[in-house]
């Protein structure tokens, strides 16, 4: 089984491809009836999936992983930890679940980076939600500690009232570009003419 793809994609930090290399791959190697379950990256491919924030398709993945596997492997329900976690909107087990293993070389990086991506979706989360929020809240949901939180709200453009620990959320700007297209320029022009004559 040619896993080559999986592995460059790794290499070369293509996470957000990553879920669909692997969906791809086992279906060209099913279809070929040489798949050999024993073989197969299923940490990988659900830690793939998680980065990709499609829960139904890793709990569909973790549902399909034979029993003897789950049992033999731990990084795998290691990794199953973190996307119960994710299922169950427990915020603060997610960061648990993701230090509370010591992760192989071959997967750490996908970890880190499904982390750090985690975090940021976390914080625009409560950026969308909340005008002003404690600084204790910030930490439980981003996995930091509370002064590791409050550094990172700042460096986001947050303030922070120290009397009260409650940090207060600047919406980042929206900035829409508008184009100008000629032809309705032209139109417009020619509207104005026409009403002036």
């Amino acid at each position: 089984m040619d896993l080559s793809q999986i592995h460059d994609a790794i290499a070369s930090k293509a996470f957000p491809q990553l879920a669909d290399i692997c969906d791809e791959l086992l279906l060209q190697v099913d279809a070929r009836g040489a798949a050999s379950p024993e073989q197969w990256p299923y940490t990988i491919h659900l830690l793939a999936h998680l980065y990709a924030n499609d829960l139904n398709s890793a709990r569909f993945l973790w549902k399909s992983v034979p029993q003897p596997i789950k049992e033999s492997r731990p990084e795998l329900v290691a990794a199953w930890r973190i996307g119960q976690c994710l299922w169950n909107r427990d915020y603060a087990g997610v960061y648990g679940a993701i230090r509370g293993f010591d992760w192989s070389p071959e997967v750490a990086g996908l970890v880190a980076a499904f982390s750090e991506s985690y975090t940021k979706r976390m914080f625009q989360l409560l950026t969308s939600a909340y005008s002003t929020i404690g600084v204790v809240d910030v930490a439980h949901f981003i996995g930091m500690s509370e002064e590791d939180a409050t550094k990172y709200a700042l460096q986001q453009g947050w303030s922070l009232d120290s009397s009260s620990q409650m940090l207060t959320v600047i919406k980042p700007k929206i900035v829409t570009e508008q184009k100008l297209d000629s032809s309705k320029l032209q139109r417009l022009t020619e509207f104005v003419f026409h009403l002036e004559h």
